[in-house]
């Protein structure tokens, strides 16, 4: 099932004042608002965030001039930033892009994205929903790998086949700095290798590239900005994972356990998987296949 979401083409703020005015007058016509008067409430990422991204984003060249960018936006904290991130970009950036959403709903109980919909509506963000029952087709098809795991990469696809469908050639995902410091740490404890996700690379079918944004990023500037800022954050937005303690949690509060020995931690981390990260992928053409980059929850 497929819902898309365009119709909203008026800021927020544009249509609360076109709305007083006419409560006051009702036959007065609306003039033409400034661009100060339709931005002047729009949400301002944190500077130290913008930075951030802005450097990752040129050192692994992510945006281009036209390009038409899909964000996978589950409706937790880290993707309802980027999405307000990037939007900001847009705003400001000296190239022009296109800014569109897609969430998947894997149908498990508790999770409701539907007030994603209104709420990309306000940020005149078109909108498309897909749904898919990835319990079932687990129990079907998933054979030695956790579920977290065959879920995502299920999404992915769904995904991907939205981009095409859609037209869209770029695909932007919200994991930052401590994912990929936690998906290296059980690469290495878990497999005996070291892999992380990558910041900038071309998907199987070389149709579609994949930006993450937030890589430069911590989790909890992603959490207090979405607090601050008072993002409708879906809590728990998948009740599968958060119902049990997950491999990844385990490694995340390792982390954090260390970092408060050793405050460089994350910094050196960064620096220690700069080669995996950007795999001399600054074009976004990587040697590497999907399958090669999936993450195993191990």
């Amino acid at each position: 099932m497929t819902a898309t979401m365009t119709e909203s083409k008026t800021e927020p703020t544009a249509k609360a004042i076109i709305e007083e005015s006419s409560d006051v007058k009702s036959e007065s016509v609306p003039t033409k608002l400034s661009k100060k008067e339709r931005t002047k409430d729009w949400i301002k990422p944190p500077k130290s965030i913008i930075k951030l991204v802005g450097k990752a984003m040129a050192q692994f060249q992510m945006l281009r001039e036209g390009d038409r960018v899909l964000l996978g936006l589950s409706g937790g904290k880290d993707s309802m930033a980027l999405l307000i991130i990037l939007k900001h970009i847009q705003r400001h950036a000296p190239i022009n892009f296109e800014i569109a959403a897609c969430t998947i709903d894997p149908e498990i109980p508790g999770f409701d994205p539907s007030p994603l919909k209104a709420w990309c509506a306000s940020l005149d963000v078109p909108y498309f929903y897909e749904s898919e029952d990835i319990v079932k087709l687990a129990d079907e098809r998933m054979k030695g790998n956790s579920f977290c795991s065959f879920c995502a990469r299920q999404k992915r696809g769904i995904l991907y086949s939205t981009c095409r469908r859609e037209g869209y050639n770029v695909l932007a995902l919200a994991q930052h700095l401590d994912d990929l410091a936690e998906s290296f740490i059980m690469s290495a404890f878990n497999s005996g290798q070291l892999r992380t996700m990558k910041a900038h690379y071309l998907n199987d079918d070389e149709d579609v590239r994949i930006i993450r944004p937030l890589v430069r990023v911590r989790e909890s500037q992603t959490r207090d900005f979405a607090t601050e800022a008072r993002l409708p954050v879906i809590e728990d937005n998948c009740p599968a994972c958060y119902a049990k303690p997950q491999a990844r949690e385990q490694t995340k509060q390792l982390l954090l356990e260390q970092e408060k020995t050793n405050p460089h931690l994350y910094a050196n981390l960064w620096r220690a998987m700069q080669p995996l990260i950007a795999d001399d992928n600054h074009e976004g053409q990587a040697s590497l296949r999907q399958s090669e980059l999936d993450e195993v929850d191990l």
